[in-house]
């Protein structure tokens, strides 16, 4: 430990004091110097493992073959025979594994830090396949998932430079390759999909919760030695800012060889970032369409009307503390979303408004572009919390000639009438109020003519309380 403190640099060393709550200010030496007394006073094992990791972020861990070990100045004495280097099996990690598991224990001492030139000489050695993580993607409300053809891979950084590169690699069964050949289906517009999919996934590398999709920076990827299209960038929020691709999961089905004895390479190409790793990940898994979750959701049942009350009840209930009463309140029969009558009257269980939005355009627009945030308070609304409102759908089927209704303080409500007026007549009655008026003159041989020369909105007569105002002041 002591010696992986002491190659660290001043952004390993700062990670490492904050982690174990230490000051983190000053120069190089008096970092290491803290460091190093975190170690004589015996550090905790978090500290410990932190101390590894930042290791091996600093020092990829590289194979060596028997040619390169000469390159590393070890002593001769500490060599594996030439019997058991020449054998396939026998392989040497750098710099933080200093066993084999087939050769002597304690095969190579802790060796210092390789200078520029040996990276250099060791750039064609291949780096190990990267490790698998504890890592739980979110569950996706319009894909069920079938098969996990690779699971969660940390896309580790195998080298000191900026752009990083791996390799994958999958195979199909015969069963899925069946699955996705029937499932191909014709769009309009002579589009051909597959309702069965190979789905590639990133997120962060973070084990603490089920984590979201997320790219990692400057991503390329190919299948199958063709560039696979990714998501394109959002336009940047403010001046200045990088801009992002919306992080959503990557359809590789088109790339994909649909055949059980060719296996499908994926390499990805990104931008490595100090303390931060990422997660790649491809599924075998089924689109769904918002008429299929519409169904589903109704299959959930639909809220006792009882729930809505009691929620009405506790909004109208008088609050001591408070000057102000409210005796009533005033809910809309129109969706948020599409202006138009309620017919599957919805929201979240997390939502504590009594508005609802239309299911069945929620489900559609999340489609188009998934956000899942509820229209009326913004707040998330994930598809999982959404419920149908009893309430809602009872006042829908018994009030039709009505747009907006009205709650009271024991559960009930009534509709609002709204009030309409003729235009026609408000409209006759401003012309005959211009007719009058001694500053206009109408056109025309008759009214019908003149209403086509003159748009009337309203008329407007300005008065005074003290004396009347000479015509000059009217308008119109």
């Amino acid at each position: 430990l002591q010696h992986m403190v002491m190659s660290f640099r001043v952004s390993e060393l700062q990670v490492l004091l904050g982690f174990a709550g230490r000051n983190k200010s000053g120069r190089k030496h008096e970092l290491l110097s803290k460091a190093l007394q975190l170690l004589r006073s015996g550090c905790s094992p978090a500290v410990q493992m932190k101390i590894k990791e930042l290791y091996r972020r600093r020092f990829p861990r590289k194979l060596l073959t028997p040619s390169d070990l000469s390159m590393l100045h070890i002593p001769a004495g500490q060599l594996p025979s030439a019997t058991s280097l020449s054998q396939p099996t026998t392989v040497c990690h750098l710099p933080y594994q200093h066993s084999s598991p087939t050769g002597p224990p304690a095969l190579l001492p802790p060796l210092p830090p390789l200078t520029p030139k040996q990276e250099g000489e060791v750039q064609h050695l291949s780096p190990i396949h990267p490790v698998h993580p504890d890592v739980k993607m979110k569950r996706l409300p319009f894909y069920d998932v079938y098969d996990e053809l690779i699971k969660p891979t940390t896309l580790a950084s195998t080298s000191s430079q900026r752009f990083e590169e791996a390799h994958f690699t999958f195979a199909l069964t015969p069963q899925q390759v069946q699955q996705i050949l029937t499932s191909r289906d014709i769009l309009p517009g002579a589009k051909c999909d597959y309702t069965i999919q190979v789905q590639l996934r990133f997120c962060l590398c973070e084990t603490s919760c089920p984590q979201e999709d997320y790219f990692p920076p400057n991503l390329f990827v190919k299948v199958n030695g063709k560039l696979c299209p990714l998501p394109g960038y959002l336009p940047p929020t403010k001046n200045g800012a990088e801009p992002k691709r919306p992080s959503r999961p990557v359809n590789i089905t088109p790339l994909a060889r649909l055949s059980a004895t060719v296996p499908n390479t994926i390499v990805v190409n990104w931008s490595s970032e100090f303390g931060r790793n990422y997660s790649l990940s491809v599924y075998l898994v089924k689109q769904l369409t918002s008429v299929t979750l519409l169904q589903k959701l109704r299959a959930k049942g639909i809220r006792n009307p009882d729930h809505s009350r009691a929620l009405i009840k506790e909004k109208l209930t008088a609050d001591p503390d408070s000057e102000i009463a409210t005796t009533s309140l005033r809910v809309s029969l129109m969706c948020p979303l599409g202006k138009m009558r309620l017919v599957v009257p919805c929201r979240a269980l997390t939502c504590t408004h009594l508005q609802c939005f239309d299911a069945a355009l929620y489900l559609q627009m999340n489609e188009k572009k998934p956000t899942w945030t509820c229209p009326v308070c913004d707040q998330k609304a994930p598809y999982d919390t959404l419920i149908i409102d009893g309430l809602f759908m009872e006042i829908l089927n018994s009030c039709t000639d009505c747009d907006e209704i009205q709650f009271m303080e024991d559960g009930s409500w009534c509709p609002m009438k709204p009030k309409k007026e003729n235009p026609e007549v408000c409209q006759t009655s401003a012309f005959s109020a211009i007719q009058a008026s001694p500053l206009y003159t109408v056109e025309g041989k008759n009214s019908t003519e003149a209403k086509k020369k003159v748009e009337v909105i309203d008329l407007t007569l300005e008065s005074s309380s003290d004396e009347e105002e000479p015509p000059a002041k009217r308008h119109c």
